[in-house]
């Protein structure tokens, strides 16, 4: 993200209104842009080919369908991603590019190995058990595979700092599919869910083969070392644990709901729970511009006071080493306290206005009542989200995994017991667990500023590390050099 910074501060040194607005809009276009334009694509879809007509079975059908793509893409790409970009982050540290292409293939293949390994049976059950059509079966198991290869390829864009490409890509598959749902639906008379399911999944993997073709384009040369990246799992499998259950915590009191009796059954296959889910869609979106302050606001500045500390620590006396330290840790709590103030001023005004507006749009009932609490646990959650970035700063393995397991362990045990109480406490789960995983994050980084210098200077090795047998602890011998010493005088 340091690239993003370092051209927004670029775009607000002008410090005008124009800039604030280019800056803001900027941003939004690199973090939050891919997913809203794939969600306005399936509405604009579907109020053009007449969903709301769709009998409800076959209504169900394509939402579950679309729903589980979406999840289940992110959950099975979520163990990997963290670690092949680190692996990426020191190839290009020490400009070793011709390794960026074996780690692109090993991440390519282990990503669509555990995909398969979670999609092929159920698209079987589906088929065999649910009675769906092998054609809808195996066009939304495509699209599911298809968008975990477009969510791999976005961190090698992302190490490339081609932001804005990303954005464009997922603009030109969306189109795409917008056009080719008309044409199937009007000219080839395909049915309406069928229409859009397809060219969804045609539009995503558009989107999959325009990054693939950009990371070929832009990494040419291959040192075929693979088994360097698969050593990285091993390293840094902290890595692998942190981001599973980051992702994992965020949709486990989703699971927990879809086995209460709310739960409903799609062909025998899907299991979904629909007030829950849309009322945490909601939230989600209530915060979602937690992602772009991030980005614009905090991230910026942290990242010069960080690199000022480092350039420090290699050569600068011990009182400019204490001053930067101060400067940046400093910058790291001003930056959390205003993007909590920031963001809470815009949750507060977004749910004031979901709860004039959505009722008018038939959101009303038992998703408005779990709304509230789901969009308080959504705003901590954001806020935990920001502060373990920060422990990724200062390579802080063990804290970032005390964190995301106790955020995971909290949430679950919390929605689970919240199942018990009145449907307005459903989100309790969320808020328990995003506050713990904020706490643990929270005294994690203090702990990190109290010991920054042991965390930095004494985590070194004075000798490189190596399997075989261990040397002798005798370091010198009287005896044998007294002997040496007479045998060359003599």
């Amino acid at each position: 993200m340091a690239g993003i910074g370092v051209k927004l501060n670029h775009i607000f040194q002008k410090n005008s209104i124009v800039a604030n607005l280019v800056g803001f809009t900027y941003s939004t276009v690199v973090t939050v842009a891919p997913m809203c334009v794939v969600i306005l694509n399936i509405l604009l879809m579907g109020w053009k080919l007449g969903f709301n007509k769709v009998d409800y079975i076959n209504r169900e059908l394509f939402s579950c369908t679309v729903l589980y793509m979406f999840i289940f893409s992110l959950i099975t790409t979520s163990p990997f991603n963290s670690v092949l970009s680190k692996y990426m982050s020191d190839v290009i540290y020490e400009e070793r590019y011709q390794d960026i292409l074996p780690c692109y293939y090993v991440g390519l293949v282990m990503n669509l190995t555990v995909s398969c390994l979670l999609g092929i049976p159920f698209c079987l059950w589906e088929h065999f058990v649910g009675g769906v059509d092998i054609f809808y079966v195996f066009t939304g198991f495509c699209g599911y595979i298809s968008l975990t290869l477009a969510y791999y390829s976005m961190i090698y864009m992302s190490i490339c700092k081609d932001y804005e490409k990303i954005s464009l890509f997922f603009m030109l598959g969306m189109v795409e599919a917008f056009i080719l749902s008309m044409i199937l639906r009007y000219l080839c008379r395909w049915s309406i869910t069928e229409s859009m399911l397809f060219a969804l999944m045609t539009g995503i993997f558009l989107i999959a083969v325009l990054e693939f073709s950009f990371v070929k384009r832009y990494f040419r040369r291959n040192s075929n070392q693979y088994k360097k990246v698969l050593g990285y799992f091993v390293k840094y499998w902290q890595l692998v644990v942190t981001n599973f259950l980051y992702i994992a915590g965020m949709y486990i009191h989703n699971f927990v709901f879809w086995n209460t009796d709310m739960k409903m059954v799609v062909v025998n296959t899907f299991v979904c729970n629909q007030p829950y889910d849309m009322a945490s869609c909601l939230a989600m979106f209530t915060n979602i511009s937690a992602t772009i302050i991030f980005v614009a606001h905090i991230e910026m500045h942290f990242h010069e006071k960080y690199k000022a500390y480092s350039e420090s620590v290699i050569g600068a006396k011990k009182a400019d080493i204490e001053n930067d330290k101060r400067q940046m840790f400093r910058q790291m709590g001003s930056s959390l306290m205003s993007l909590a103030r920031i963001q809470f001023i815009i949750t507060v005004v977004v749910y004031l206005l979901c709860l004039i507006v959505l009722p008018i749009f038939g959101f009303s009932g038992m998703v408005m009542s779990i709304y509230p609490c789901l969009a308080a646990g959504y705003f901590i959650l954001f806020m935990m989200y920001s502060a373990i970035l920060f422990l990724y700063y200062f390579n802080d393995m063990a804290g970032m995994v005390w964190a995301t397991l106790s955020f995971f362990a909290v949430t679950f045990a919390g929605s689970v017991y919240a199942t018990r109480l009145d449907e307005i406490w459903y989100g309790l789960g969320v808020v328990l667990g995003s506050f713990v995983g904020w706490t643990v994050t929270y005294m994690r980084l203090r702990w990190i500023e109290k010991n920054i210098d042991r965390h930095t200077f004494c985590n070194g090795n004075l000798l490189k590390r190596g399997k075989g047998e261990q040397p002798s602890g005798k370091v010198y011998d009287r005896r044998s050099h007294t002997e040496k010493i007479a045998k060359e005088n003599s």
